[in-house]
């Protein structure tokens, strides 16, 4: 008398964890980094040509310009019915960004991700130890992805200066910038000013 065959039970669904790293050895895409890898308030955790790229977090002053920048931004782009957010989800094809400033045409509320095709302005803000990344690199990407503007925040000998660079025949082009004592002062694609020394957070002097 044959046995009846019995199915083994389904393994249970991996839970996201950064162990994968180890085991997967097939080029990364982005939507393969939003299903595996675990949500995190720590690293940047990024995707670029089939790779997972990890950054730690930029030092205190990167930290405190993000932080300041995107929220008298966000009021800013909020009176021209635009979204910003900082270090979000931006899926570009297989690549997976996340700028330190999106401003986008509609809201992310309630996703993970939101495709480069939202976003009307993505922001750097330049790190020591990514210079290339954030002057070349993203700006490079950004634009092949058709990215309209593109902020960019350098902090070079601790003097804070912004400038804004908008798309044209496929390349950024320089629109308006400023250093600190100055006014950096934008039109599109929002109204917005701002003297960039306003930016960094000092010490008070007795």
């Amino acid at each position: 008398m044959a046995l009846p065959a019995f199915a083994s039970d389904p393994e249970p669904p991996r839970e996201p964890s950064f162990d994968v790293l180890g085991d997967f050895d097939e080029p990364w895409t982005a939507q393969l980094a939003l299903d595996l890898l675990p949500e995190t308030n720590g690293p940047k955790v990024e995707v670029l040509s089939g790779s997972v790229i990890v950054t730690p977090h930029a030092g205190y002053d990167h930290q405190t310009i993000e932080l300041d920048l995107a929220y008298l931004l966000k009021q800013a782009a909020r009176r021209a019915k635009l979204w910003l957010y900082h270090e979000v989800n931006i899926v570009s094809g297989d690549d997976l960004f996340i700028p330190d400033i999106a401003v986008l045409r509609t809201s992310g509320s309630g996703q993970v991700s939101m495709r480069i095709s939202e976003a009307v302005l993505l922001g750097e803000i330049v790190s020591k130890s990514n210079r290339r990344k954030d002057v070349i690199d993203r700006p490079r990407q950004y634009a092949a992805a058709g990215v309209p503007w593109f902020l960019r925040v350098d902090l070079r000998n601790r003097v804070p200066a912004l400038a804004l660079h908008e798309l044209s025949d496929g390349e950024y082009r320089p629109v308006a910038a400023a250093a600190a004592g100055t006014l950096f002062l934008m039109k599109e694609p929002f109204e917005f000013s701002i003297d960039p020394a306003e930016l960094l957070d000092e010490a008070a002097t007795e």
